[in-house]
């Protein structure tokens, strides 16, 4: 099973958030139950630069033994998020299908009989870009994002990264797969986008993975 959650913060506890950033890292890195797990920064997802940081939202993308979908919820890690934050988003999603890798792993197993489902799509990007490429790929970012946020059928779009440089992602919600589907492969910013990426090589890593949404709580 696979859960993700977003928490905003109050202003007073950005640093104690920071500080939860880190000690997580060893609670999910020795908890027997996660599989896989990434904690994430958020932005706005407009420009990929620090300057679209947002640092009272923060977020985390596990991986759970089918076994200890319920004990994780009672976890210390979701337990100190829940003290801390004003606002939870969470959502329960299972892989449609699946391109690419995240740190060397492929994390999310699509589930086939799932291919049809005519629900609520969530939409994970993720790469690792190069650093010599770094300044061709914020050039094409705006033209992408403009159309991303006018696209029909898009819920809700924020972007994600575990670094504020070089690891960069979004995470999106949409109506369902045919909103999806028209944003990626019939708008025009986006295909000259993959083009670019294919001509320039600009990631080391890349991920790119659709999602049912068969649970979903709070505001993204």
């Amino acid at each position: 099973m696979i859960r993700i959650y977003f928490w905003k913060i109050p202003r007073s506890k950005v640093a104690l958030a920071t500080l939860r950033m880190a000690i997580d890292r060893v609670h999910l890195a020795r908890d027997s139950r996660v599989q896989f797990w990434k904690l994430l920064g958020t932005g706005k997802g407009e420009t990929f630069t620090p300057r679209d940081a947002d640092p009272r939202r923060w977020g985390l993308i596990v991986v759970l033994k089918d076994s200890d979908q319920g004990t994780f919820e009672d976890s210390t890690t979701i337990a100190s998020w829940r003290k801390l934050a004003g606002e939870e988003f969470s959502a329960t999603l299972d892989p449609i299908s699946v391109h690419g890798k995240w740190s060397g792993k492929n994390p999310f197993q699509p589930t086939q009989s799932l291919t049809h489902w005519d629900g609520q799509i969530a939409a994970i990007t993720r790469a690792r870009i190069k650093t010599r490429k770094s300044l061709i790929f914020w050039r094409s970012v705006p033209p992408v994002t403009s159309s991303l946020k006018s696209s029909p059928g898009l819920q809700s779009a924020i972007g994600i990264g575990e670094a504020p440089i070089g690891l960069q992602g979004t995470f999106s919600l949409w109506q369902d797969h045919a909103s999806l589907y028209n944003f990626a492969y019939r708008g025009q910013a986006h295909r000259e986008a993959i083009e670019a990426t294919g001509r320039e090589n600009w990631y080391s890593e890349e991920l790119f993975a659709r999602f049912a949404v068969t649970k979903i709580s709070g505001q993204l």
